[in-house]
């Protein structure tokens, strides 16, 4: 059975993991290489980056794609692809599988993706992205996380300032992880 990908929407939240939960996105010169392969991708293949959480061992983002284009699965194996390629650090052993494919045991195979519906989803995606670090125990303030697009979000007045820092701002449940 094949796993059918959603592609009736232009906006997707996506959660992309380490092969083994490796903590390689910790190294800076891995932080560098992961903004590479996204400026590398949007310049090649266009695509907004609403918001974006880089933590130690996985990212969560919010992309938007030019209308008609619903090709983010392409966009990922590209994206991950030039990351391996320069990865320091990779743990992980390559299963037999991997190895006839010629990959390496840098990202779990699959991301997890979800359709945003309308505008309240998108800002609920927002958030959950943005509070990640304090959810994970990284920091106790949002503001305080390094590889975040709050700030930029702040900038374009989505986000007032000191947002999240007093209390959990995600009412309503939990977004998938």
């Amino acid at each position: 059975m094949r796993y059918r990908r959603d592609r009736q929407s232009n906006c997707y939240f996506f959660t992309v993991v380490t092969e083994g939960r490796q903590s390689l996105l910790v190294l800076p010169a891995n932080v560098d290489r992961l903004r590479e392969a996204f400026r590398r991708e949007k310049a090649a293949y266009p695509f907004e980056l609403d918001a974006v959480v880089i933590l130690p061992d996985h990212l969560h983002c919010l992309w938007k794609l030019p209308e008609g284009d619903t090709d983010y699965s392409g966009r990922w194996a590209r994206i991950k692809c030039y990351f391996s390629v320069g990865c320091s650090g990779a743990s992980a052993e390559p299963s037999a599988s991997r190895r006839a494919k010629r990959e390496h045991a840098v990202w779990q195979r699959r991301f997890w993706e979800h359709r945003i519906r309308d505008e309240e989803d998108w800002r609920r995606h927002m958030d959950y992205i943005h509070y990640n670090p304090v959810r994970h125990g990284y920091v106790a303030d949002p503001w305080l996380w390094p590889h975040s697009s709050l700030r930029r979000c702040a900038a374009r007045s989505l986000y007032p300032e000191g947002w999240g820092a007093a209390a959990p701002p995600l009412p309503g449940g939990e977004v998938g992880e």
